[in-house]
């Protein structure tokens, strides 16, 4: 871990990283945040998963996310959203795949293949990397934004033994039947729509239940509702498996980080009580 830039923050310590990842075959930036109480002891990490063309920066410096952890004595880690650099595949003028796009999978096709494997990124190698080096715990839980919120589902519910809690803003919950997950899995996985379902937060849910505690928040003016995030599709799921799993809808509330940095300390205070207790 090589520290590219630190500033104070709420009397934390706002930073951001880069290594060269053997998983991903390349260069790879991260962001973290310190609250004041990991200068005293190693604290619990929310690991926050960003939506597509953002990068590391983009929830780190537009949620408004530090002054509620800063509170709650809670690490962030924020990941970047794919591999990147000039020897990884890319589709250029897509904005929906390759670079900005990784979809927090494992791609099984070319030429995805040698750098797209996000899955594994954020589960093994990242964990394992920032809590060797940072005065974090084992404690962790898993949010994210649009195909972020998307990584967090999956991961959460496929991880119950490595994270406590997880949860999603405006996530693209059923990537098997919309636009962006069709394009996606059929380029990162091939045509097997079999193969699909490992990345699919309803269809896991429909195989293993709810398997840790879940919280989603969906804006009702979000201008991608209908076609690409089905939250209706999540809700009836959780109810048809017994979940209890709660999806809050907010009417008038877009897409935009504006709607993150307004409910980002419910979010919060959900993970502080269970990576707390």
């Amino acid at each position: 871990m090589e520290l590219v830039s630190e500033t104070r923050c709420f009397d934390g310590r706002q930073q951001q990283y880069q290594h060269q990842s053997s998983t991903l075959n390349c260069n790879m930036q991260f962001s973290v945040y310190l609250p004041p109480a990991a200068e005293h002891k190693p604290v619990p990490a929310v690991y926050f998963l960003s939506g597509l063309t953002c990068t590391d920066q983009n929830f780190a410096t537009k949620a408004g996310a530090q002054r509620v952890a800063a509170n709650l004595g809670l690490a962030l880690i924020i990941p970047d959203t794919s591999p990147r650099g000039d020897d990884v595949a890319d589709a250029d003028g897509e904005y929906d795949l390759g670079c900005g796009a990784g979809f927090y999978l494992n791609a099984t096709q070319q030429p995805w293949r040698q750098h797209y494997q996000m899955y594994d990124y954020i589960v093994s190698e990242l964990p394992q990397l920032v809590e060797q080096h940072l005065p974090l715990n084992d404690r962790r839980a898993i949010a994210g934004h649009s195909m972020g919120g998307h990584g967090a589902l999956v991961i959460g519910l496929r991880n119950p033994a490595r994270y406590l809690s997880c949860s999603a803003f405006s996530p693209i919950s059923n990537p098997s039947n919309c636009p962006w997950g069709e394009k996606a899995f059929s380029a990162y996985l091939g045509d097997d729509k079999a193969a699909w379902k490992q990345y699919d937060s309803c269809e896991l849910l429909r195989e293993f239940g709810q398997t840790l505690p879940l919280r989603v928040d969906q804006g009702l003016a979000d201008n991608f509702l209908d076609q690409q995030l089905k939250p209706e599709v999540l809700k009836q799921t959780l109810s048809d498996v017994g979940g209890d799993g709660k999806v809050h809808l907010h009417e008038g509330y877009d897409h935009s980080y504006y709607f993150i940095a307004s409910f980002i300390e419910e979010q919060l205070r959900f993970h502080a009580r269970y990576l707390q207790q």
